[in-house]
């Protein structure tokens, strides 16, 4: 009898554990179980944050006309809002980064309201690294309004280095709004190569390299990377539409490509 007890008892106990981790949703843009595992460069899927203005340690703030609000998304999940007005910047700032090799991915999940359509050319960024031994500012997950096709699209680009100021935009990448997306991306001294990926397939045309960029005809070199922001920042004045919504989930920076 005590035998059955001591079963059941920890019956009990393994299916109340068990039932209080919530099951990942099916289209739920939300983290699923474990979405932060040990061994990661940076992880934040904003689960254990109290709703509101950031209180962690775990990174900073960046921001000019803008916000980041943790809130409860549609599924239940905790997400990070960013909002910006006009041509503001909100951004999660990773300081202190350092990847073995200079070598890493990154991934999050992504919803933006909508994107812009005026001024012509608006460019915006949403991932930006930068570090020592290099001037170039990398913005691997960014974009632009093309007012000739017209479209806006996604473009890996860069600024403040000898390359200049470019953004590489493809019309094979058009962005979505208002649908939650997964993006990737890679940084690797190797030829000194941005790669991306879209909802877990490679975009050969979201890439760059030492002599195959956007930029100016000089040689293109990653800097050795030890800050990343993650967040919104549009980069002219008087925009359309005049304020941007976006809301981002499952933060990871990994030595290995984690996937989507």
């Amino acid at each position: 009898m005590r035998s059955f007890l001591a079963v059941f008892t920890a019956a009990l106990i393994l299916g109340t554990t068990a039932g209080s981790v919530p099951a990942a949703t099916a289209g739920a843009a939300g983290p699923a179980p474990r979405s932060c595992p040990r061994g990661l460069l940076f992880c934040e899927d904003f689960e254990r944050l109290p709703q509101g203005g950031p209180s962690t340690l775990k990174w900073g703030v960046d921001t000019r006309n803008g916000t980041l609000t943790v809130e409860r998304a549609r599924h239940g999940n905790q997400v990070l809002h960013v909002h910006t007005v006009d041509n503001g910047r909100a951004f999660l700032r990773v300081d202190d980064f350092a990847a073995p090799g200079n070598r890493y991915y990154g991934r999050l999940r992504l919803r933006v309201d909508a994107f812009p359509t005026a001024p012509d050319w608006a460019h915006f960024t949403l991932v930006e690294a930068t570090g020592s031994g290099s001037s170039e500012v990398v913005r691997p997950i960014g974009g632009q309004y093309a007012p000739t096709v017209p479209g806006t699209f996604w473009g890996v680009g860069a600024d403040g280095g000898p390359t200049g100021d470019w953004t590489n935009w493809r019309e094979s990448a058009p962005v979505t709004e208002d649908d939650w997306q997964c993006f990737e991306w890679k940084l690797d001294p190797t030829d000194n190569r941005v790669a991306v990926w879209i909802d877990g397939v490679a975009n050969p045309d979201l890439t760059a390299s030492t002599t195959e960029h956007g930029g100016n005809a000089v040689p293109f070199v990653l800097p050795t990377v030890d800050t990343v922001k993650i967040g919104w920042q549009l980069y002219q004045g008087g925009t359309t539409p005049g304020e941007f919504d976006l809301w981002i989930d499952d933060i990871a920076l990994s030595t290995k490509r984690l996937g989507c």
